[in-house]
């Protein structure tokens, strides 16, 4: 399993590299392009090719840290890093799509004159060059499971609508000279941006509020461990992603007194068994006696120390 995994992980990357390389480069042409053919669609189209760009750099980076092994200051090692740079990343592209919005009201108001010919090159060479990078991906790369690997790939086929729409722009203008096609091009692109954005940076804020991961159903892990053979109850809770794709768990559990260590770990064996199934990759479970539990709510509540006196008397 190991080294299969290796060898999907070394083609993801190098699956990213070459499509960064690719999507960067090009980013750069098309936001000079942008610049001199006076066309807001194109640089509405560079800034989406960025946010790629910078979600490529992002997948890659985490793949390389995510190796870098957990150390004795920091546990997990650096699995989050993967987390923020997606929310810095998210929040970039919100900003990016309020600048287009801001300078297509602008353009709506007066457009200005637009090298159409050169906008129509530009944007014709990017969609071929989105078409390439979705390509290698799918060819090369794991786009299903991996959670960097599709997000990367879906930013790349959402480019793809934005330089279509540049080119449609350019056709519009150059056959009925509607100048509010290249303003109206870049609003869809802008729109399509400030989604993307959001929906990065909610899912990354999510992660980082420790919240529950969206592919765990709380209730059947619960029936789960309560179902076991000797688990009375369970109490205090949580479950949480590292990153994408590392989800964890611990909690405790009133078991019987009479219960030995060997069979105690047997019983823990199932259960992460069980709980692998479920999305879980990380299981931590503290086995307490019924004499021990003094509170019955599921999730955990953080009390004061100062309550804890009345428990020994």
């Amino acid at each position: 399993m190991g080294h299969e995994h290796d060898h999907t992980h070394g083609a993801n990357k190098k699956v990213l590299l070459i499509s960064f390389l690719i999507i960067t480069s090009y980013m750069i042409v098309e936001a000079v392009g942008g610049f001199l053919t006076n066309s807001l669609a194109l640089l509405a189209d560079a800034g989406h090719m960025l946010s790629d760009s910078i979600s490529l750099a992002i997948a890659l980076i985490a793949f390389k840290l995510g190796e870098k092994v957990a150390s004795k200051s920091k546990t997990f090692g650096y699995k989050r890093f993967e987390i923020l740079a997606a929310v810095l990343n998210g929040v970039t592209l919100i900003v990016i799509a309020l600048f287009i919005f801001y300078e297509a009201i602008q353009r709506f108001a007066n457009p200005p004159e637009v090298a159409t010919t050169g906008m129509l090159i530009v944007s014709s060479i990017g969609l071929a060059v989105n078409i390439l990078v979705a390509w290698i991906m799918t060819r090369g790369g794991d786009v299903e499971e991996n959670l960097n690997m599709k997000g990367a790939y879906l930013h790349v086929l959402s480019d793809m609508l934005g330089s279509v729409g540049a080119i449609a722009a350019a056709l519009l203008i150059m056959f009925f000279g509607w100048g509010w096609a290249d303003p109206l091009a870049s609003v869809i692109v802008a729109i399509l941006v400030l989604r993307s954005g959001y929906f990065v940076s909610k899912s990354g804020l999510h992660v980082l509020m420790e919240g529950v991961p969206q592919n765990v159903e709380m209730n059947d892990i619960l029936s789960t461990i309560r179902n076991a053979d000797g688990v009375h109850s369970v109490h205090d809770l949580h479950v949480w992603s590292i990153t994408s794709g590392l989800n964890a768990l611990s909690c405790h559990a009133v078991v019987d007194d009479q219960m030995t260590i060997v069979e105690s770990e047997q019983m823990l064996r199932s259960i992460e068994h069980d709980l692998l199934h479920q999305n879980i990759h990380h299981v931590t479970i503290q086995l307490e006696t019924s004499a021990h539990q003094h509170d019955d709510s599921i999730l955990c509540q953080m009390k004061p120390e100062a309550s804890e006196g009345h428990h020994h008397h």
